[in-house]
């Protein structure tokens, strides 16, 4: 008796694992904006006590999601679904019903990145022996924080089973990233900054005072003119108050032999949704040179935000008709060189086209996906970021990218893995798209 009870555990457990691997209940999916199921390589490691290897097998899921025009704060729901699982029931044994909480992400690519953890409900129908498994879903929700095109595609997920022993089997995206199959548009609530001010003139000696004239200011604010240097304020400042119009009228007396510019903002500090400037305005030092002195000027004249590449043509590596899969390669080298000077830093992004063939056959621009590399040449003073690894698309997505500062600029090296996910018998020929690379 105890014999035949400990054969029919070791089956539960055989049984509760294979469930684990596969995926468990019929969850319903939310109704919401249409999406594209993907398919993408899969390897799913059970617990070892149930002695089973790792199964590699294709995943075929979707992303939908509540609301695919947010704006910029809004909260978005998402829901990650399973649709046919890499593998089905091995055993002879019949799974019990409700045994299964999966868990997961969802992966962020475009104007925002990072990872969304959904989760779904401990449910999950009955499962004959040797039957295929249903579907299940996950769900969460993020915040949207940028405005854009942001590109929503599966990512790893694990199976928590109950049933006998509590296993965790995690299935794991083998190439990632998985392709696209959603993408949503978020719009920018920030308003928009109408400030403007003018200067009665654009130079005068030290200590003289330049009139400052502005509109669109908020009715009955106080306003501070303040001289810069460069990006730095100076201490040459002075208030004056918005009248009911939004326009403001000033005098400012500027010191500082190095102000570049005058600006005018509301509020204790500069910012950029507040303020308006900076204006042109340039101190002409006037002092004596002493006798038998020479006074010695130079200047540094601001470059330009160039890109260069390595090459025009990227051959990825072949995959099998009958097989598919990933067909890799690298990015041919760009060279970014931010000679301008001042605050401002630089985004590198890209967008490609759908893959054409043979006989007007094609591959998805989703299916294209990068890991993006960039490296800062010694010496400069700005420091590049590399972009989310993630699909590129026709929406497009960032490749590479430095943050505005107080001082900004150097020369950057850029580079990218490629990996184009091929579906299995795709008709064989050669196929080409075109990845266009923006620099702002």
């Amino acid at each position: 008796m105890a014999s035949r009870t400990r054969r029919h555990r070791w089956a539960a457990v055989l049984g509760a694992t294979a469930l684990a691997l596969a995926g468990g209940g019929a969850l319903a999916c939310p109704a919401g904006a249409a999406s594209q199921q993907v398919d993408f390589a899969t390897h799913c490691i059970p617990p070892a006590i149930a002695g089973i290897p790792p199964i590699d097998g294709t995943t075929a899921a979707k992303i939908d999601v509540d609301n695919t025009t947010p704006k910029v704060g809004d909260t978005v729901t998402v829901t990650y679904t399973v649709v046919t699982p890499a593998a089905s029931n091995p055993t002879d044994l019949a799974l019990p019903a409700d045994i299964m909480t999966p868990t997961g992400k969802v992966t962020l690519g475009g104007a925002q990145t990072g990872a969304v953890t959904v989760t779904g409900p401990k449910k999950n129908d009955p499962v004959p022996g040797k039957g295929a498994f249903p579907s299940f879903s996950m769900t969460g929700t993020f915040t949207v924080t940028s405005p854009g095109a942001i590109t929503l595609a599966p990512g790893d997920y694990n199976i928590h089973t109950s049933y006998i022993l509590e296993l965790d089997t995690p299935c794991t995206v083998i190439s990632p990233p998985a392709p696209v199959s959603q993408t949503i548009t978020a719009a920018d609530t920030t308003p928009v900054n109408n400030r403007a001010i003018r200067l009665g003139s654009a130079s005068g000696k030290p200590g003289d005072s330049v009139t400052v004239t502005g509109s669109n200011f908020t009715p009955g604010a106080t306003v501070t003119l303040a001289g810069r240097a460069g990006t730095t304020q100076t201490a040459d400042t002075a208030t004056v108050t918005a009248d009911a119009q939004g326009a403001v009228s000033g005098a400012l007396a500027v010191h500082d032999k190095a102000t570049t510019g005058v600006v005018a903002y509301e509020g204790s500090a500069w910012s950029d949704t507040k303020g308006a400037g900076p204006a042109a305005y340039v101190v002409v030092d006037d002092t004596p040179v002493p006798a038998d002195s020479q006074k010695i000027n130079t200047t540094v004249t601001a470059g330009t935000l160039s890109m260069s590449q390595a090459g025009d043509t990227v051959n990825l590596a072949a995959v099998d008709f009958g097989k598919g899969g990933f067909s890799r390669g690298s990015l041919q080298t760009v060279t970014v060189k931010d000679f301008r000077g001042g605050a401002a830093g630089w985004s590198l992004t890209g967008k490609v086209t759908d893959f054409t063939g043979p006989g007007g056959a094609k591959i998805d621009a989703a299916k294209l996906g990068w890991t993006p590399v960039c490296l800062t040449k010694a010496g400069s003073p700005s420091t590049c970021a590399a972009g989310s690894p993630g699909s590129v698309g026709s929406a497009g997505a960032t490749l590479a990218s430095a943050p505005n500062g107080t001082v900004t600029g150097g020369e950057f090296t850029v580079d990218a893995r490629l990996s184009l996910n091929v579906p299995a018998f795709t008709p064989a020929g050669s196929y080409s798209g075109v990845l266009t690379l923006t620099l702002t």
